[in-house]
């Protein structure tokens, strides 16, 4: 028989329906349950659990499993657990922090190379830059204009990690400008992961950005999709060389500075392979 255990707090829905648990593997089909009431609407984004002490009678489980249990989720993204008086556990309205920490965690293992990594951003980019011209507001354009003005700024301080944040957030910028949080989600995970990937290998000059930046900007505020995507292409390949280059000659000396790049052609046709070192650092 099913029981029913009504959610405390925070956004309303339809009481939660919990089964008392009769796996070994207990903790796993706590978890199970509460993705499905979270799938099914009776549980939503800011709700409440019950106490400790009432799901675990509902589930008819220890304490200790049921920790678990909400350990779980809380590395799934799906709840945070908040200490204190007012505290309990919540479903989260970050849960797309998970797949950030998911791609870190690969990234970290090594189960995501920087090649795989470069590749993939570039396969996204193009994706995002398509939907940014044809959605991009006066506010946007706007929005990314003083990112281009604050990243050059920083590089002038020789704030050079303020710079890598203010070239990476331009990506991040694209991706809202999508509207779809799907998008968003994704490119902020592969976006931190390469953050984390850009420390490892540490700051470098990239004269070649800020112009390609302009030129993107033409192109997104002329609505030459096709052109903007060239742009976006062939600078985050060059990008892509340069970072791989650096890989490959680390512990071989130093590594010689880039010719300028050329104004790309709007095909976004390769070019050959710079030896230097630059990043959006």
């Amino acid at each position: 028989m099913n029981r029913t255990t009504p959610i405390e707090g925070g956004a309303s829905a339809s009481p939660a329906r919990f089964r008392a648990i009769r796996s070994a593997r207990a903790f796993e089909e706590i978890a199970a349950q509460i993705r499905t009431e979270l799938s099914e609407g009776r549980l939503r984004v800011g709700s409440r659990l019950p106490s400790e002490r009432a799901l675990s009678e509902q589930f008819g489980v220890s304490r200790n499993t049921l920790r678990e249990a909400l350990r779980s989720l809380e590395n799934a993204g799906l709840i945070r657990l908040q200490k204190g008086a007012s505290g309990g556990a919540f479903i989260s309205e970050r849960s797309g922090e998970a797949i950030a920490t998911g791609l870190l965690d690969l990234y970290h293992i090594g189960a995501i190379q920087p090649a795989q990594l470069t590749e993939a951003r570039i396969w996204l980019e193009t994706i995002i830059v398509r939907e940014a011209c044809a959605r991009a507001t006066p506010q946007d354009i706007e929005e990314l204009n003083e990112n281009i003005r604050l990243a050059d700024e920083a590089g002038k301080q020789g704030r050079f990690d303020l710079r890598a944040r203010r070239n990476l957030d331009f990506h991040r910028i694209l991706a809202r400008m999508t509207g779809n949080p799907i998008m968003v989600v994704v490119m902020n995970g592969v976006l931190d992961v390469l953050a984390a990937f850009i420390e490892k290998i540490g700051d470098s000059e990239n004269p070649f950005v800020s112009p390609s930046r302009r030129r993107f900007m033409k192109h997104l505020v002329a609505r030459d999709t096709d052109a903007a995507v060239a742009e976006m292409e062939a600078n985050l390949k060059r990008l892509q060389r340069n970072y791989l280059s650096r890989i490959e000659n680390e512990g071989q000396g130093p590594v010689v500075p880039p010719a300028p790049a050329p104004e790309p052609a709007a095909t976004g046709g390769r070019r050959r392979r710079p030896a230097g070192k630059a990043s959006e650092r």
